[in-house]
């Protein structure tokens, strides 16, 4: 079975197949997996068909998002676990509780030090083996509840770093208050604490402004379905099915 199909006719969906993803922002990785599994079990005629995707994006974030049905949902882990490449844009001099615009500003900083030598210097010290703290407005959960439901309600969680590697992390461009990045990481990274990090780093305050995933393992952003044109074609095999 190819494991990365850009055609849908041919593909078994409860036997199992991988589908590569580009998540429009302001959708959530579980609202693409609702709306595929929807269309399949119309496309198929079945009241259940197992859907789910392999790793995260926060609804601000777009790209590459990895759909597995059937029996390949059993790989999920495997795909979970491969290193991941993003590209984004963080904003320097202010802070927000969940570590990137989705909240609104509770703190703001200078900038006027923030020269790109001292940025390129701060950048290097983040290539590597880290131990990071996720944000508490994250799905970790503790004692069984997420904790951006925690955080919600103004709940005080103590969240305790977890090891991470960045393989390699660029400023690809230096425009303050933004500056654009690219970084290659493993699983469990979290870019948003990365930006907050990262602000703290050069004596000021950042969070992340944009993100997109360009890359899981081996598969990449350019071979992925655009999630219109996807539905779309799952839409069109049902109307031509006799």
């Amino acid at each position: 079975m190819d494991p990365n199909p850009n055609v849908i006719r041919d593909c078994d969906f409860q036997a199992g197949q991988l589908l590569l993803v580009d998540k429009p922002q302001d959708w959530t990785s579980f609202d693409v997996v609702k709306k595929i599994r929807y269309r399949l079990k119309k496309l198929l005629g079945v009241k259940k068909i197992k859907v789910g995707h392999a790793g995260t994006l926060d609804p601000m974030a777009t790209g590459l998002l990895l759909i597995c049905t059937g029996k390949m949902t059993k790989q999920i882990d495997t795909y979970q676990g491969q290193a991941k490449t993003y590209l984004g844009t963080l904003t320097l001099g202010a802070t927000t509780p969940s570590y990137d615009k989705e909240t609104p500003i509770d703190a703001t900083f200078p900038t006027e030090h923030l020269a790109p030598e001292r940025l390129e210097a701060a950048r290097e010290a983040f290539i590597g083996d880290l131990q990071q703290l996720p944000p508490v407005y994250s799905a970790i959960k503790v004692d069984g509840v997420p904790l951006y439901k925690k955080a919600r309600k103004g709940i005080a969680v103590e969240v305790k770093p977890r090891p991470v590697q960045i393989y390699d992390f660029q400023l690809t461009r230096i425009a303050l208050p933004d500056v654009d990045f690219t970084v290659h990481c493993s699983k469990g990274t979290y870019i948003r604490s990365l930006a907050y990090d990262f602000g703290k780093a050069v004596d000021s305050g950042a969070y992340l402004s944009r993100l997109c995933r360009t890359q899981i393992g081996e598969y990449r952003l350019e071979e992925a379905w655009n999630l219109a044109d996807l539905i779309r074609g799952l839409e069109e095999l049902g109307e031509a099915k006799p």
